[in-house]
């Protein structure tokens, strides 16, 4: 069967103009996306191979690459070829999860070939990272918690997993309310307290706050437009905001591979705490990089949400 052909690439766009693109800023990881939609898999080989050990780095690739349509056929292409390949066979379980996820593939597929490539690279997180998104959606609590606390063992700064388990946590709804004293906020605090001064974790309690309005908006208990509700005003809210803040601008490690990440979490707290000069610095600093998290909260259109945000932040300063 052949893999399906890679999507038209569409009209031109500005080079300044704000993009969704999973790749954020790697420029290698994008050249070597396209060359896995047209089956060159010994780019991406290369690009892991060069890789290495850093495992947040490894972990944003392996997942992106993975959200191809045809990754899980290029991959097996691979795995016949390299049939020992623990990075063929990450490639494939990173794939099998994005099909699962979609509706196109077998859960128990997917979580199979989490726990294969796991057994070829037991001292890589990124299969646990595919089993914890995996168990994100699918997956029971427990299930949740062995493949954070696998990907700990690990790694424990891993930034994804964080992100992932806060998001998780954030779902856990009771009353008709936030709750202050709600276990996210325990968890984003403690992890940012025990993460090294330069580990970006320091921005997870901002995060915890941006999944909590996620969640609190789909239950109707706050408003679907972020910038009428309170959320980002409470004084517990402004000191997470304030701390994230200041620590960005010591910090020298905008290398990080999702950095983008949380500089849009970030800007879009900031803006809607009111405080437009430092949202409009982070702005700035994101340049074209937009994620989809946590402009698309509330079920709005990210792309818009970014763009209003940014005109009216820059246009304040």
């Amino acid at each position: 069967m052949s893999p399906p052909p890679p999507p038209p690439l569409g009209r031109a766009r500005r080079k300044d103009a704000p993009v969704l693109s999973p790749s954020l800023d790697d420029a290698q990881l994008v050249t070597a996306a396209a060359a896995l939609t047209q089956g060159r898999w010994t780019e991406v080989r290369s690009l892991l191979a060069g890789t290495g050990a850093d495992w947040d780095l490894r972990g944003h690739r392996l997942t992106v690459l993975g959200a191809s349509p045809a990754s899980a056929h290029w991959a097996r292409d691979w795995q016949l070829a390299e049939p020992d390949s623990g990075d063929a066979a990450t490639l494939l379980a990173c794939a099998l999860v994005h099909l699962a996820l979609a509706g196109k593939g077998s859960i128990e597929t997917a979580a199979d070939a989490c726990k294969a490539a796991a057994v070829l690279l037991p001292e890589d997180p990124t299969p646990w990272l595919g089993a914890l998104i995996l168990a994100r959606r699918t997956g029971t609590v427990d299930e949740r918690e062995q493949a954070f606390d696998q990907i700990r063992a690990r790694h424990p700064d891993h930034h994804h997993a964080h992100h992932l388990m806060t998001a998780c946590l954030a779902e856990l709804q009771q009353g008709d309310r936030d709750d202050p004293l709600h276990q996210v906020y325990d968890f984003a605090a403690w992890a940012a307290e025990q993460a090294p001064a330069d580990s970006p974790l320091a921005v997870l309690p901002v995060i915890a706050h941006a999944e909590r309005y996620r969640v609190l908006a789909a239950h109707g208990l706050e408003p679907a437009d972020p910038a009428a509700c309170g959320h980002w005003a409470t004084r517990r809210a402004r000191q997470a905001m304030k701390a994230a803040f200041d620590w960005w601008l010591e910090w020298e490690g905008e290398g990080h591979p999702r950095s983008k990440v949380d500089l849009n979490f970030l800007a879009h707290a900031k803006f809607y705490e009111g405080r437009m000069a430092e949202a409009a610095a982070l702005f700035h600093r994101i340049g074209t990089h937009v994620t989809p998290e946590p402009w698309s909260y509330a079920e709005r259109d990210a792309l818009k949400a970014f763009k209003a945000a940014r005109a009216a932040a820059l246009g304040a300063t």
